[in-house]
């Protein structure tokens, strides 16, 4: 019989809500130190050209101004900002400030006053000439050997395969093959925290960069690296975060900000407003798909071949990394041993692409299964059996020699979610005639549990338990602002045996944490931090019942730890609490009870989701609307499963905006229209559909208490299934995201 758990599997408040809602709680924008120095920064308004003059003079007489930094008098060492650990080959191409501007909302520059006020209007005074080059905002031109080189090399940066078996011969001998072409836009994080940053420098030069990040190793690593500092004069204290999403996942304004603070040893803040942060921070990565799909006439997939064509932005950043990513889910959905993936990523003259809640799977996953869904329709065949007829099971191999799959329940979930979705009826029922149609789509996919057989994955931990009771679990961890911290307090005290309350568990912070090689990403955190945190408890829970043992004379059996008291179980009236226990264990042993752990990933399971959507649509505007909702997710075990229930339905507000009305768009010379929240359409909280949550939860052997992965494989299979539901109640063949009206529309017309 499995023990009953106090704390895991429940639903706990996040540790730090009433801060929160008080307002009391400090994010950087909050931070002020004394003599504190505010930073503005000028960004380009144009999309490509080499400046040729650049005037600062009339900003420098403004009184306040401090400084006016351009890339006339800044470092001009080149680095990647993706670059998190030490010995990772990158491509470096960017820079403080530039001289030639790649994509509209380049930096050129930043000013430096005692108040935000006078930088935001020194800013306006600067001026700026160009002179404009050749635009490549299509990564399909951008690809051509004759295209304008955006820097000193081909736009090509990367190519590469992945493959398995023989898909080409396969799919030359089929009788029935599927091609498709799907397109996925650029689209801004929208966490509601703009990007910000401050960096105190005292006496000695050593720097303080409060910072909002996701892993502070890498900030540390990068300003480091620009400014050929010693790691030990750069401390990153990881500042409460109000969301990411991918979107802080790599240093922006930290290397500025430290410049700017080495530059006039003052401490310096920078805080961008949501234009800035839509125009010059990161975006999800641009994608155009191809995928060919050979079946034979019974529904089984006989070969896939995919090819994906990456649109990285001005700046590499980590476009080769996201490719890669992408390729690697294609294989861990379907049981398909003969299939290839292949990938080009290319520069273009927009906005840089970057980490992205998912890390490609969503743009991945948009391709092959809306194919899916287009395969099961030549075959006439309803697409959730053509699913379950190819799906992975547990424990299956993963064809290109990568980790085991894990308990891969993604038929469970199909299973049990159309029944509660009522699939089958829906699916079956006739078509409407009226202006108003309705359709049903399902997607399906597969996200993983870090970096467990691609890069070094390891934490390093301290556990402690002090003489009041109290324990503190201290380790590079970074809250995004969905309870990483309470997650860790719910492992601590469930081994423990102690109040929750009681156990305490600091942000990251480079000069008082223990080393972590990938902070918050690669949905590493509950499986690779979680694992270590649970691991760690049990070492020092063993420690405190074998010195106990020992003070109470009785054998290790025999000690009950209850709540945050400990007993032999033959005299259960002699209880002590932790703290005297522990006092009493540093007398007699000059000992404490406390342990630390460098823990590895034991392995990649992958985690599962499927949705099922009805839709409601006006072909006469185009409008779709979302009827009904079902997202049903293989999480193993749900540590929390409030913050489970919050993450699906947060995901599945970014899944409706990929699929419906979120893309950054463009104009003829480079410029973003979509610039602020008015122009750029997130999904608001009226537009959301109730949102209902269906887990699975058989348990993953490798993680915490049976725990995987939710926070990016929820973000997956949203798009691919509201476009199948569109798709179905209009018989199209929407393929560029998002459907707008517009292209709802334009589909119907061509469809007549």
């Amino acid at each position: 019989m499995s023990e009953k758990l106090k704390y895991v599997g429940k639903y706990i408040p996040i540790h730090d809500i009433e801060e929160k809602v008080t307002g009391k709680i400090k994010y950087v924008g909050d931070m002020i130190f004394p003599k504190m120095l505010h930073a503005k920064l000028l960004l380009s308004d144009i999309a490509h050209g080499r400046i040729i003059n650049i005037d600062t003079s009339e900003a420098e007489k403004l009184p306040g101004v401090k400084a006016v930094y351009t890339y006339k008098n800044s470092s001009d060492t080149l680095y990647n900002s993706h670059k998190w650990i030490e010995g990772l080959e990158v491509i470096k191409d960017e820079r403080l400030f530039t001289d030639v501007v790649r994509f509209y909302g380049d930096r050129i520059g930043a000013v430096v006053a005692e108040k935000k006020e006078i930088a935001e209007e020194a800013i306006k005074l600067i001026k700026v000439q160009y002179e404009e080059l050749p635009l490549v905002l299509d990564p399909e031109e951008a690809i051509k050997e004759d295209s304008y080189k955006i820097h000193h090399r081909d736009n090509l940066l990367y190519s590469k395969e992945i493959k398995c078996g023989n898909p080409e011969e396969k799919i030359r001998g089929a009788e029935i093959v599927v091609e498709d072409k799907v397109e996925t836009p650029k689209i801004h994080h929208g966490a509601m925290e703009t990007h910000g940053c401050v960096v105190d420098i005292d006496s000695y030069g050593n720097l303080t960069v409060y910072t909002p990040c996701q892993v502070v190793f890498q900030v540390r690593l990068i300003i480091s690296e620009i400014f050929n500092l010693p790691l030990n004069k750069v401390r990153v204290v990881k500042t409460t975060m109000g969301g990411s999403f991918g979107g802080k996942g790599q240093p922006i304004l930290e290397p500025i900000c430290a410049f700017l603070s080495l530059a006039t040893k003052r401490p310096v803040k920078l805080i961008l407003d949501r234009t800035e942060a839509i125009l010059s921070t990161r975006t999800r990565t641009k994608t155009i798909g191809w995928v060919k799909t050979a079946v034979d006439k019974e529904g089984s997939i006989l070969g896939r071949d995919i090819h994906m064509l990456v649109d990285a932005g001005a700046y590499v950043t980590n476009g080769d990394a996201v490719a890669m990513a992408m390729g690697k889910k294609a294989f861990k959905l379907y049981r398909i041993k003969d299939q290839k993936y292949s990938t080009d990523v290319v520069y273009t003259n927009t906005p840089i692409g970057g980490a992205a809640r998912g890390y490609g799977s969503p743009q991945i996953h948009a391709l092959t299964e809306i194919n899916i869904d287009n395969v099961a329709r030549a075959l006439n065949m309803d697409p959730l059996e053509l699913r379950l007829k190819n799906l992975v099971h547990p424990y299956d191999k993963d064809p290109t020699g990568g980790p085991e799959l894990g308990n891969a329940r993604v038929i469970d979930c199909v299973i049990k979610g159309a029944e509660a979705f009522k699939w089958k009826e829906k699916y079956s029922r006739t078509k409407d005639e009226g202006r108003f149609v309705r359709g049903v789509g399902m997607a399906c996919a597969a996200h993983g549990n870090g970096y467990y057989g691609a890069y070094p994955d390891f934490i390093t931990m301290s556990l402690r338990i002090n003489e009041d009771g109290t324990a503190v679990l201290k380790g590079a961890i970074h809250d995004q602002g969905c309870g990483t911290n309470t997650t860790m307090m719910q492992i601590v005290a469930e081994v423990l045996k102690m109040d929750i309350n009681k156990v305490f568990v600091p942000e990251a912070d480079t000069l008082l944490s223990p080393y972590d090689t990938a902070g918050t990403q690669a949905s590493r955190v509950t499986f690779v931090c979680g694992g270590c945190a649970k691991e760690l408890s049990e070492m020092v829970r063993e420690k405190l019942i074998e010195y106990s043992s020992e003070i109470l004379k009785c054998s290790k059996e025999e000690i009950t730890l209850d709540d945050g008291m400990i007993y032999n179980k033959m005299l259960p009236e002699e209880k002590m609490t932790y703290g005297q226990m522990v006092t009493l264990i540093q007398k007699r042993f000059s000992d404490e009870v406390g342990d630390t752990l460098t823990y590895k990933s034991p392995g990649n399971p992958t985690s599962y989701g499927v949705n099922f959507v009805e839709v409601e649509v006006d072909k006469v505007t185009g409008m779709a609307k979302i009827i009904d909702f079902l997202a049903v997710h293989d999480i193993g075990k749900a540590i929390n499963k409030g913050f489970v229930e919050g993450q699906v339905q947060g995901a599945v507000q970014m899944g409706i905006g990929l699929a419906l009305c979120e893309e950054f768009v463009f104009d003829d010379k480079g410029r973003i229209p979509t610039n602020r929240f008015s122009r750029y359409h997130v999904v608001n909280a009226p537009d959301m559909p109730e949102v209902k949550v269906l887990l699975v939860e058989d348990g993953e052997e490798l993680g915490p208490f049976g725990a995987k992965s939710i926070g990016e494989a929820c973000a997956v299979p949203t798009a691919p299934a509201i476009i199948n539901a569109i798709n179905n109640a209009l018989d199209i063949n929407i393929t560029t995201l998002p459907a707008t009206p517009e292209r709802i529309v334009n589909a119907l017309k061509n469809k007549m």
